[in-house]
Protein backbone atom coordinates (compact mmCIF):
# COMPACT_ATOMS: atom_id res chain seq x y z
CA UNK A 1 0.00 0.00 0.00
CA UNK A 2 1.20 3.69 -0.37
CA UNK A 3 2.66 5.44 2.28
CA UNK A 4 -0.24 7.32 4.43
CA UNK A 5 1.84 10.85 3.30
CA UNK A 6 1.09 10.01 -0.33
CA UNK A 7 -0.49 13.43 -1.96
CA UNK A 8 -2.32 10.91 -4.46
CA UNK A 9 -4.73 9.38 -1.01
CA UNK A 10 -4.86 12.51 0.05
CA UNK A 11 -6.44 14.21 -3.86
CA UNK A 12 -9.09 10.72 -3.18
CA UNK A 13 -9.88 11.64 -0.10
CA UNK A 14 -11.05 15.42 -0.99
CA UNK A 15 -12.77 13.96 -3.92
CA UNK A 16 -14.27 11.93 -1.59
CA UNK A 17 -15.55 14.57 0.75
CA UNK A 18 -16.26 17.12 -2.38
CA UNK A 19 -18.68 13.63 -3.97
CA UNK A 20 -20.30 12.63 -0.11
CA UNK A 21 -21.40 16.66 0.01
CA UNK A 22 -22.73 16.19 -3.73
CA UNK A 23 -24.84 13.12 -2.86
CA UNK A 24 -25.96 14.90 0.37
CA UNK A 25 -27.31 17.86 -1.44
CA UNK A 26 -28.38 15.62 -4.18
CA UNK A 27 -30.60 13.98 -1.42
CA UNK A 28 -31.83 17.44 0.49
CA UNK A 29 -32.86 18.26 -2.91
CA UNK A 30 -35.04 15.31 -3.91
CA UNK A 31 -36.52 15.27 -0.26
CA UNK A 32 -37.64 18.28 -1.09
CA UNK A 33 -39.27 17.24 -4.07
CA UNK A 34 -43.43 17.19 -4.40
CA UNK A 35 -43.22 13.84 -4.89
CA UNK A 36 -41.06 12.85 -2.48
CA UNK A 37 -43.35 15.31 0.35
CA UNK A 38 -46.50 13.46 -0.72
CA UNK A 39 -44.81 10.22 -0.53
CA UNK A 40 -43.55 11.24 3.04
CA UNK A 41 -47.16 12.07 4.36
CA UNK A 42 -48.32 8.78 3.59
CA UNK A 43 -46.05 6.66 4.66
CA UNK A 44 -44.38 8.37 7.19
CA UNK A 45 -40.96 8.08 6.10
CA UNK A 46 -38.35 9.36 3.26
CA UNK A 47 -37.87 7.38 -0.13
CA UNK A 48 -35.67 5.04 -0.74
CA UNK A 49 -34.07 7.06 -3.32
CA UNK A 50 -33.24 9.70 -0.09
CA UNK A 51 -32.40 7.73 2.17
CA UNK A 52 -29.54 5.85 -0.21
CA UNK A 53 -28.23 9.65 -1.06
CA UNK A 54 -27.80 10.71 2.45
CA UNK A 55 -26.36 7.25 3.59
CA UNK A 56 -23.75 7.23 0.74
CA UNK A 57 -22.88 10.66 0.64
CA UNK A 58 -22.36 10.08 4.65
CA UNK A 59 -20.02 7.36 4.14
CA UNK A 60 -17.98 8.60 1.49
CA UNK A 61 -17.36 11.55 3.59
CA UNK A 62 -16.57 9.55 6.31
CA UNK A 63 -13.69 8.01 4.25
CA UNK A 64 -13.17 10.83 2.56
CA UNK A 65 -12.30 13.07 5.84
CA UNK A 66 -10.47 9.83 6.88
CA UNK A 67 -7.97 9.52 4.31
CA UNK A 68 -7.47 13.51 4.28
CA UNK A 69 -6.79 13.16 8.17
CA UNK A 70 -4.84 10.36 8.73
CA UNK A 71 -0.76 10.71 8.67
Amino acid sequence: MAASSDPTVKVIGIALIVLGAGLVFWGYQLADSLGSQLAETISGSMSDEVMVRYIGGAISMAVGAYLVARR
